[in-house]
């Protein structure tokens, strides 16, 4: 799925600087402690390492929760018995009239308020019927956690490409898209079956830092005042399905208390340095680019109080949200800046 700050294209030059600076090569642990929707951790579990992964969005820790603590195959046992398969039956429900459905289709909010179209009318009723459904197995006992996760997953990803927007969720648009207007298709994902440790947690990154411990720790930030609970509140609808008070135009949940400091100009800084402080791993990775709040002295200063630092840097092609909106240019510089923590 498309997804803002998404380290996707550049994995290989992630990879290219663990190797460089870490010089453990045996039964690493790996921390992603803002993982959004886990590519950088797929990527390292797939690599063989153990992975401790974390978001503080529930639709983030419910795809790492399907896709990367599943580490064997999930048969559907209790649902086979009754010659159920979960895909075949997802696909097959009639559409219903749920929450996204009154809230996020056209047909669903004409006589509201503010009329809405994130959805094709069918698509967001087979998103509620999907929804439903698999909340209903949960309830009966007819799936694991393992399967419930990764079911919620595989729902996310179809509803994310069958989405009216332009990438994120902060608006929809004016006319419906082309892809909008294609049947929702749940497809499985694929898993990567490693015999290694894996942890997933959804909490603030700066009360789960004084948890945990591991050898590498990845950061990757907010770098503005992006905010991405309201970019991505479908999602985490769709996720949580709990029938939110939403407000205005967009429909964004009216609950608003993950707020990062990461994303407030005066505050971004002592956030950082507070999680270095605390970090008990002993390699400190930082995705940070040219345009970020931090100013890239300010990182180097901090991060050379604790230890030896090291910096690389990389052009990376510029997430557009918006292709309406002007950039000043086509690309940023992506920085992963590196500590070797002293103990």
């Amino acid at each position: 799925m498309n997804y803002i700050g998404s380290k996707f294209s550049i994995l290989s030059y992630i990879d290219e600087v663990v190797e460089g600076v870490v010089k453990e090569k045996k039964d690493i642990t790996f921390c992603d402690i803002f993982a959004g929707t886990g590519v950088v951790s797929k990527y390292f579990k797939e690599k063989g390492y153990n992975i401790i992964s974390n978001d503080i969005e529930y639709f983030s820790y419910a795809t790492l929760k399907g896709l990367i603590e599943n580490s064997d195959e999930l048969k559907f046992e209790k649902l086979q018995k009754k010659h159920i398969d979960p895909f075949i039956c997802l696909n097959g429900l009639n559409g219903k009239k749920g929450f996204i459905y009154k809230n996020y289709s056209l047909g669903g909010t004409k006589k509201n308020e503010y009329q809405r179209q994130y959805f094709s009318d069918d698509n967001a009723k087979k998103i509620d019927a999907c929804r439903i459904k698999i909340e209903k197995w949960k309830k009966k006992k007819l799936i694991n956690e393992g399967e419930y996760y990764y079911l919620i997953a595989c729902l996310i990803e179809a509803a994310d490409k069958v989405a009216n927007t332009a990438s994120v969720y902060e608006a929809f648009l004016k006319e419906m898209k082309k892809s909008a207007y294609k049947p929702m298709i749940v497809n499985p994902l694929e898993l990567i079956f490693k015999n290694k440790k894996y942890e997933i947690y959804n909490e603030n990154s700066k009360d789960l830092i004084r948890k945990i411990s591991g050898d590498i720790l990845y950061l990757d930030p907010p770098y503005n005042n992006r905010k991405y609970d309201t970019n991505y509140h479908i999602l985490e609808t769709i996720a949580l399905y709990d029938n939110p008070k939403i407000k205005g135009k967009t429909g964004t949940r009216v609950e608003n208390t993950k707020k990062s400091n990461y994303c407030i100009k005066d505050k971004a800084a002592i956030e950082l340095e507070d999680l270095i402080k605390n970090a008990d791993f002993k390699y400190i990775l930082l995705s940070y680019n040219d345009e970020g709040i931090i100013p890239i002295e300010k990182i180097e200063e901090m991060m050379k109080k604790y230890g030896n630092y090291k910096r690389y840097e990389k052009k990376h092609k510029r997430f557009k949200s918006d292709n309406e909106r002007t950039y000043k240019k086509d690309y940023t510089i992506e920085y992963i800046h590196c500590l070797e923590k002293n103990k």
